[in-house]
Order: C-alpha cells, then sequence, then structure tokens
C-alpha cells in the first residue's frame, strides 16, 4: 500500500491519519477538506465557540504543523467530485484525479433545513453544522434580539441556552410532543425544559409549523394553526443526514449511510468509511452513531484494518451536550428501555435507562461520578439491580466490582 486517500476532513478522518502513522504506515497519506481551515472540533461550535467562550485555534483538531511534520498532505478548500473505483481515482473540484490504493470516505454529515417553498433559504435563517455557519450568524447574537429556534434537539437547545446567556429573547418550537423526543427519556426532557424555562426560554412542543414568514430576511413563523410569532432571525436544529452522495455515485451499497462490515470496509474492498456518514451493523440492523467517539473509534478501526489487522469495529456510544452551566453527560444507547431509574447524586441527577433487567444507557447531569460509572458498567456488561441503583445509600463504585 503506498498511498490513502482520505476524503473528509473531519475528527473521523484526522483520527485515521494520525492512527495510520502511529501504526507505522509510511506512505503517502492525502487527506481532502471542502472547507478552507484546518480539520476542527464541531461539538464546541453550538457551545463555547459560539458564546465566545473558545478562540478559533482552540477549535483545530492538531496543530496546523502537525500536518506537515507527519507527511499528511491536507488539501484544504478542495471537493472530491466522483469516485471512479475502476482505476481506484478521486477527481477533484480543481480538475486533477488523485489515485489511491486505500480510500476513506469520512464525509460527514449535513443538517437538514425546510425546503425553499417553507422559507428555508431566507437570509436570516441559519444551521450549526461548520464554522462558516457559526461565524455568519454570531452578530445576530446582541441582547435583546429574538431567536426563533426550530427543533428541540441536542443542537436546537444549546443554541438556546447560548442566546438566552447573552440576553436574547429565544422561543424554541418542537413540532414533536417533547424535546428531545429522539434522543432522550421524559425525565431528562422533563429536566432541561426546567432548565430552560429558569432562563426565560419559551418552549412550545408539538407545534408544527406551516411556513417561515419574509420576502428575502426571515422575519418570524406562521404555525399550523394560524398563528404569526415574530422574531429577528432563525437557528434550524432539525437533524442531520448522512453525506453519502459521493458514495452512491460511486456505486457503493448505502443503507442508512455508507454501509460498511464489521471492519468498517464498503461494499468496494478498497475504500472504507467512518463516521457520521457511515452505517455498521448493530443489534437490530444498520445504524449510525453521531458522536466525537464513535469518529475517532471507526476511523482508527479503519486505520488498523488498512494495514491488515483484522479488528472488528465494537462500538462504545458516549455523548455529552453543555447548557447555561450544566452539563449532561450520556452512555450508551436508549431506545428500547422499558424502565427509567433515578439517582440523586452530589449537586446532579442521573438516570438510568433498563431493558427488562438489563443497564443499557446512563443520562447523568452535572454528576460526572454516576457517567463514569454508568459507562464502565454498559461497556463491561455488567447490569446491577435497579433498586440498588435508585438507592442513595448505595456506594456507585462498589456496583463495578460487585
Amino acid at each position: 500500500m503506498n498511498s490513502v486517500v482520505i476524503v473528509g476532513a473531519g475528527q473521523a478522518g484526522v483520527s485515521l491519519a494520525a492512527k495510520l502513522r502511529s501504526e507505522g504506515y509510511d506512505g503517502a497519506i492525502t487527506m481532502i477538506g471542502d472547507e478552507p481551515v484546518p480539520p476542527y472540533q464541531r461539538p464546541p461550535l453550538s457551545k463555547a465557540y459560539l458564546l465566545g467562550t473558545m478562540a478559533r485555534e482552540r477549535l483545530f483538531l492538531r496543530p496546523e504543523s502537525w500536518y506537515a511534520d507527519n507527511d499528511v498532505t491536507l488539501a484544504e478548500g478542495m471537493r472530491a467530485e466522483t469516485i471512479s473505483p475502476g482505476d481506484k481515482t478521486v477527481t477533484l473540484s480543481d480538475g486533477s484525479s488523485l489515485p489511491y490504493d486505500q480510500l476513506a470516505l469520512t464525509t460527514g454529515s449535513v443538517p437538514r433545513r425546510l425546503p425553499d417553498n417553507m422559507g428555508g433559504n431566507l437570509a436570516g435563517v441559519f444551521t450549526v453544522r461548520s464554522l462558516a455557519d457559526v461565524d455568519a450568524m454570531v452578530d445576530e447574537f446582541a441582547q435583546g434580539r429574538r431567536l426563533m429556534v426550530i427543533g428541540g434537539g441536542y443542537i436546537g437547545l444549546e443554541a438556546a441556552a447560548v442566546a438566552a446567556g447573552l440576553g436574547l429573547d429565544v422561543t424554541l418550537i418542537e413540532a414533536g410532543p417533547r424535546i428531545l423526543g429522539r434522543v432522550a427519556c421524559a425525565e431528562t426532557a422533563d429536566w432541561f425544559r426546567k432548565a430552560h424555562t429558569d432562563h426565560g426560554v419559551r418552549i412550545m412542543e408539538n407545534t408544527a409549523i406551516a411556513k417561515l414568514l419574509g420576502d428575502t430576511r426571515f422575519s418570524g413563523v406562521e404555525l399550523a394553526d394560524g398563528r404569526k410569532l415574530l422574531a429577528d432571525f432563525c437557528i434550524l436544529g432539525i437533524g442531520i443526514t448522512p453525506n453519502t452522495q459521493l458514495a452512491e455515485v460511486a456505486g457503493l451499497t448505502i443503507d442508512n449511510g455508507i454501509a460498511v462490515d464489521v471492519h468498517c470496509r464498503t461494499s468496494d474492498p478498497s475504500i472504507w468509511a467512518a463516521g457520521d456518514c457511515a452505517s455498521f451493523p448493530g443489534p437490530a440492523g444498520m445504524m449510525r452513531l453521531e458522536s466525537v467517539g464513535n469518529a475517532i473509534d471507526m476511523g482508527e478501526t479503519v486505520a488498523c484494518n488498512m494495514l491488515g489487522q483484522d479488528k472488528v469495529y465494537a462500538a462504545k456510544p458516549w455523548f455529552w451536550s453543555d447548557q447555561y452551566a450544566h452539563k449532561l453527560q450520556i452512555a450508551g444507547l436508549s431506545g428500547t428501555q422499558d424502565r427509567i431509574v433515578t439517582r440523586h447524586g452530589d449537586g446532579g441527577v442521573s438516570f438510568w435507562y433498563y431493558a427488562g433487567e438489563r443497564l443499557i444507557a446512563v443520562d447523568a447531569m452535572d454528576d460526572p461520578r454516576a457517567y463514569m460509572v454508568g459507562k464502565r458498567l454498559i461497556e463491561s456488561g455488567k447490569s446491577p439491580s435497579a433498586d440498588a441503583v435508585g438507592d442513595p445509600q448505595t456506594d456507585l463504585k462498589a456496583l463495578l466490582s460487585a
């Protein structure tokens, strides 16, 4: 193997390149990124960076010098237009063609937008996915201005928290019955709803919108029931979709993302995928994880398997969210639970998800001990009794050795 090409300059791509070098690979590595900046962290965009407490340079995953020092060619501001699996080349947006022995797709995901006939492309309507997205909206965050957030997932709630903390008038609209409906239990949603309303955010659940208002610039929303709410700008937090376009045109198998096997190899034996864009075999079919941990682990797995190590990818899901002064830490995957156990800790609270007698996930708010113990229990396959977890007299750490 003389050349590796990585399409996508994010967490998965950087982790892959770094792992190749640490494992002794000394061939060519080229990373193609369509943004004109070095690879950077995305989670802080809707948190510290938007709030103004994190400088741009601190977002970068590696110092700019790292790429030259490790002989990684970083093609910034360059798009991969097509893949030709037959002759193993990638055509770039400048018209050049790049050969590869092994190709990795770490193309990430793209934010969903409302269609144009609903006002989705009006000026003053933003998504939170890239550095350019946040830079474009930062001047809108002036005290007293009115923000309309569409979507009650983590991105929408994080943006609402930043805005409320800066003194903006914030309304959040969620079409579903409650916020965090797809990703967390009702108890976690209730906890964060109170945190937001305590900071003056108006949360409207079970509320559909008909369209965004404005001729050329956003001025408000019209709800499905005919009511009109005025605002100065809007943030859409209505989810993301895996960026599979390049893979589709190349004829790779798509199934809830770019489908890979347990080794992170696509339907083409010379092409791999990792991160948000990739779906892998899970207990109930092909699944994707949209998280930093998944991007790192999949990227490193691809690197090992490019070098012939035959490593099986084993997902260890963990996530986090910062809102106001609160930190939510999540371990495991929810969705199949039939019972939630509440545990109050030192200054925080945690919700433990059980499917039958099996512990499957933990949401810990301002309780890092509960998160740490829960994560270790889940990853080791241990399930303490729900009664023990819910008993405030139980020493959580003791559950690890039980």
